[in-house]
């Protein structure tokens, strides 16, 4: 018996997700902190890590970090938190235990794969609807479809990943307060757009914030966390694999958190950045995206083209799906990075 007559017709339709070799290259793709932890830092977290009981399970939804999360990023109270292995966890979490037969999962497109990708795994049936030319969210065109479809599950990306958008709090608003279903607000690049729905989950009882703090600076040990009614997580409690967070990501996140002045002067460098990379693209006739995250969205001539021509010069960029042709996402580096894509950048327009 081969694969293909066992295997479920959705997940042969897959494609597994693709994570291009990157050794060498000047990696721009994945809209990682550039910026590793100072020396003293990183020599005080090795001793910590150097205490870790290797040979003992984890504590499940271990409380010392959910407590230190909830006081370190503001989660109000009464609110409680879930951990993930990433905030891709998260999603197959939320999705599987949201799966009844006929369910919708509805999200602007484009957007983060993974919200897709978990529809399909998990036979939900997914809504994408579509972004305005500019990558604008239409709020009461998704309003309007919401109403037909009546998703058990809205997945908005604030701002939005691949485009950087941050879309209008109004149209949030607007679509919290009509969606019969659960609304997820992924948060991932918080840390660079500076706004947030987190102080306002008492307000609206459908609503759950995801957040990650991998693009923050620590990507390597895949840490999400779930922010919401207690009456929410105490079922998506029952979905999660029960180790989901091993002992090194919680001494890890712990030791980072109370030094967390530090990622936060390293967003805000990024946040400065982003600005004169955009102006210095713009420079060369590349059309750029608005964008409130750690990375721009832009549009060239002959993205398959440009893109092949950038890695021949030791720069890995993020050459888009279909649905964004003619794009590129590209991640704010290194002050040298960006001097470095700058320059290929320009080499390869010029050849175009």
């Amino acid at each position: 018996m081969t694969p293909d007559k066992l295997v479920r017709p959705e997940v042969l339709a897959l494609s597994a997700y693709h994570v291009p070799e990157a050794q060498g290259m000047v990696k721009l793709d994945a809209m990682e902190n550039p910026y590793s932890l100072p020396p003293q830092l990183r020599r005080e977290l090795a001793e910590r890590l150097a205490q870790v009981d290797l040979n003992r399970y984890p504590e499940p939804n271990p409380r010392r970090l959910r407590e230190l999360i909830a006081r370190r990023m503001g989660v109000p109270a009464g609110m409680d938190i879930l951990l993930g292995n990433g905030s891709d966890d998260l999603i197959q979490v939320m999705a599987l235990a949201l799966a009844r037969p006929g369910a919708a999962m509805m999200f602007p497109a484009p957007t983060f794969v993974m919200y897709g990708m978990n529809a399909a795994l998990t036979g939900m049936r997914a809504v994408p609807v579509a972004l305005r030319e500019d990558f604008s969210l239409d709020g009461e065109a998704f309003v309007a479809r919401m109403r037909e479809v009546r998703p058990a599950l809205v997945f908005l990306a604030y701002p939005n990943n691949p485009t950087g958008m941050l879309y209008p709090a109004a149209d949030v608003e607007a679509i919290l307060r009509a969606a019969e279903g659960l609304v997820v607000l992924d948060e991932a690049y918080h840390a660079f757009a500076q706004a947030s729905f987190l102080p306002r989950l008492a307000e609206f009882p459908n609503l759950v914030v995801l957040r990650t703090l991998s693009k923050v600076g620590l990507a390597g040990i895949r840490l999400g966390y779930l922010a919401g009614a207690p009456a929410w997580l105490e079922q998506f409690n029952k979905v999660r694999q029960v180790y989901n967070v091993n002992v090194l990501t919680e001494a890890a996140a712990i030791f980072v958190l109370e030094h967390l002045d530090v990622l936060e002067a390293q967003a805000a460098r990024i946040r400065t950045d982003r600005a004169a990379l955009a102006h210095a693209l713009s420079a060369l006739g590349v059309t750029v995206f608005p964008s409130q995250a750690n990375f721009l969205l832009v549009r060239v001539a002959d993205a398959p083209r440009t893109f092949q021509r950038l890695c021949r010069q030791g720069v890995l960029v993020k050459n888009l799906h279909p649905g964004l042709a003619g794009c590129l996402r590209i991640t704010v580096g290194t002050p040298d990075e960006n001097r470095i894509l700058l320059s290929a950048m320009k080499e390869a327009l010029a050849d175009a």
